[in-house]
């Protein structure tokens, strides 16, 4: 199975409003959004199941993907690793998920599904972490296939 944890692209402080799920995306979250997204299209699997939270911010990440998404409240920002995993039904999801959502739950998860532990691991906006969950001689092995930020695109 693979897992895709995209990071919402940049979005306007909270400051500016007063409810951080109405956030939007800055212009230039836009526009590293779409790039992002260009380069998922190229990679992803026409079949590969696309969740997001309900924030605006991530709800126009996703957008930028142009595909079929579903809404999942336990990707909100106050969601858990236990919550992400259940939404993705890791590992044992026959076909690819993408999680568009927030930190720190999206590093948190990672951290877990690669060692373990749930230290805190940074993830940038905009960017992903391309995990995949493998057998290798009875072994259950979880690959970091790829980590890539907007500015290495």
């Amino acid at each position: 199975m693979d897992l895709i944890l995209w990071r919402h692209a940049e979005a306007f402080d909270l400051r500016e409003l007063s409810d951080d799920l109405d956030r939007a995306l800055t212009p230039k979250g836009e526009r590293h959004a779409q790039r992002m997204a260009e380069w998922l299209n190229r990679q992803l699997p026409a079949g590969t199941r696309v969740l997001v939270s309900p924030a605006r911010r991530t709800q126009q990440t996703a957008a930028a993907l142009d595909r079929r998404t579903k809404t999942v409240p336990a990707l909100a920002p106050d969601g858990t690793v236990e919550g992400l995993l259940a939404a993705a039904r890791w590992p044992e999801a026959r076909e690819p998920v993408l999680v568009v959502g927030h930190q720190p739950t999206l590093g948190l998860t990672a951290a877990y599904l690669l060692t373990g532990s749930t230290t805190p691991w940074a993830l940038r906006k905009g960017a992903i972490l391309w995990l995949r969950h493998r057998e290798r001689e009875g072994q259950a092995q979880v690959v970091l296939h790829a980590a890539l930020g907007v500015d290495l695109l």
